[in-house]
C-alpha cells in the first residue's frame, strides 16, 4: 500500500533522519514506488555514516541535509536547498525528539527541575517542530493531498497523565501537540490540502528508550521497523477531518 495513496509521484521529507524511528522511515520510504525523492535531514554527520551509505546506493532517490532544527537558519537554509529542487512536498515526518542527553535525564521530583534542562527540552521537542511549520508553508500550498506529522507522545497527553514525573519532556511534548493543533487551523485556511497530526509511537527499541526499557514488557517494545510500519499505517488512512488530531500507532485518537 502507497503511503499516500493518491499521489504517484510524492516528495518526502524526514526530519532527524540518521537514526531511530527517522532512519526507519527513510528505508521504509525507499522501497515505496510512489515516493520519487526523500530528503532526509541531519544533525551530527559522526551519527549517520547508515544514512550515508543508502544515499549512495539510493543516489537518484535520497538527498540528505544537514540541520539542526533548533536553529531557525539552518531549517530555512535546508528549506530553501529543497525549494531549489521542488516546489511541492507531499509527506513530512517530524522525528527529532531529545528525552535525555548527557547528564540530563527526566526528573522524577521537583526538587530536580532545573530550567536550562526544560528550555533544552522545549527547544527540541516543541519548538523546532512549529519552526518546521513556518518554513515549509509555501511547500505544502499545492493542490494535492499532503501530510505534516510530528512524533509526539503519549506522555505528552494531560488528560492521560496518571502517573506524574518527567516534567520537561511531557509537557515539551504537550507544547507540540498544542503547536500542531493551531498550525493545523492556519493550515487549513492557507493551506488547506495539508492534513496535520502528531503520532505516538509506542516504546520502540531505539537510544531514546534504551536506558527505561527494563519494565517494559516484551510485547510492548517494538522493533523499529514494526513502529514505522504502524504509523505509516496510520498515515496512509488520514483523511482532511483528521487535520489537527493525536493519534496513537493503532490508530485511536490520544486525548489531549
Amino acid at each position: 500500500m502507497s503511503v499516500i495513496e493518491e499521489i504517484n509521484h510524492a516528495n518526502a521529507l524526514i526530519v532527524g533522519a540518521s537514526q531511530g524511528i527517522g532512519l526507519g522511515f527513510v528505508k521504509a520510504l525507499l522501497q515505496d514506488n510512489s515516493i520519487t525523492k526523500i530528503y532526509a535531514t541531519y544533525r551530527n554527520a559522526a551519527n549517520a555514516n547508515e544514512l550515508f551509505s543508502l544515499q549512495s546506493e539510493y543516489s537518484q532517490k535520497l538527498v540528505c541535509l544537514s540541520m539542526d532544527i533548533t536553529q531557525e537558519l539552518q531549517i530555512s537554509a535546508a528549506v530553501e536547498k529543497i525549494s531549489a529542487q521542488t516546489d511541492k512536498l507531499h509527506l513530512v515526518i517530524n522525528c527529532v525528539g531529545i528525552l535525555h542527553e548527557g547528564e540530563m535525564q527526566p526528573e522524577k521530583s521537583l526538587r530536580q527541575i532545573n530550567p536550562e534542562q526544560l528550555m533544552r527540552y522545549f527547544q527540541v521537542n516543541s519548538i523546532g517542530g512549529i519552526l518546521l511549520a513556518k518554513h515549509l508553508q509555501p511547500l505544502f500550498k499545492h493542490q494535492e493531498k499532503n501530510i505534516f506529522a510530528c512524533i509526539s507522545a503519549k506522555i505528552g497527553s494531560i488528560g492521560d497523565n496518571r502517573l506524574g514525573g518527567w516534567y520537561g519532556y511531557r509537557a515539551s511534548k504537550a507544547a507540540l501537540n498544542m503547536f500542531m493543533r493551531t498550525t493545523a487551523i492556519e493550515y487549513s485556511r492557507r493551506c488547506p490540502k495539508t492534513i496535520v497530526v502528531t503520532l505516538h509511537p509506542g516504546t520502540t527499541d531505539t537510544n531514546l528508550s534504551q536506558p527505561f526499557q527494563r519494565n517494559v514488557p516484551p510485547e510492548k517494545l517494538f522493533p523499529i521497523k514494526h513502529t514505522v510500519k504502524l504509523l505509516l499505517g496510520v498515515i496512509a488512512n488520514l483523511k482532511p477531518e483528521d487535520s489537527g488530531e493525536f493519534f496513537s500507532w493503532d490508530g485511536s485518537r490520544l486525548p489531549w
